[in-house]
């Protein structure tokens, strides 16, 4: 009986490396990940206005502040206007198509050629403070895309999409806006404190 250990050959050697690897990879918690729903900021890249990226998480959609009916069938549903301590109100939502024919959001992106790279998206989208006369445009980020939900095209009908999109804030006391989104109706929303 031989009582020397075995060596091991290098293809098990190998393999043996490699499962652990694997295994020692699988353990790890993902604790520096952060949630794909993180609030974004007004320096944030273009990315926050992608279709998922890092918008802000979904408010319940059982609060509904306004509901606007469109061309084609296409609804938006506003589910919150949250004012920020960074100056920033944040509105968030959906776009549910009732129609029949697929639905792309090309005319939603507005005419300021500025943000017309934000292809099809809420770009377009306004605040009115009408008490205090003053229009509020979609925030850009630094390559001129806007903080808002984009690419939003091939909506298949009965499909609902979330939407986002980032406004300056009106000043404190203001807590009743218009939001407007070309080719709909404008809807009144109130304002609160995030």
């Amino acid at each position: 009986m031989n009582n020397q250990p075995r060596r091991m050959g290098y293809g098990a050697w190998v393999a043996l490396v490699a499962s652990s690897v694997l295994v020692l990879a699988g353990c790890g918690g993902g604790g520096d990940k952060k949630p794909d729903g993180g609030a974004s900021k007004s320096s944030s890249s273009h990315a926050a206005g992608s279709t998922g990226g890092s918008a802000p998480a979904s408010a319940s959609p059982t609060q509904i502040l306004a509901q606007i009916k469109g061309e084609k069938n296409v609804e938006v549903s506003i589910y919150s206007a949250a004012r920020d301590s960074g100056g920033f109100v944040t509105i968030q939502g959906a776009v549910t198509n009732n129609g029949t024919d697929v639905f792309d959001a090309t005319n939603w992106v507005g005419q300021e050629t500025a943000v017309s790279q934000s292809g099809a998206s809420v770009a377009g989208a306004v605040l009115v403070d009408q008490a205090g006369k003053k229009r509020y445009y979609v925030l850009r980020d630094t390559d001129g895309k806007c903080l808002c939900t984009m690419k939003l095209l091939s909506i298949q009908p009965k499909e609902t999409r979330p939407i986002f999109a980032q406004f300056p804030a009106p000043p404190a006391g203001t807590t009743s806006v218009e939001f407007q989104l070309p080719t709909m109706p404008p809807a009144k929303i109130q304002i609160s404190e995030g």
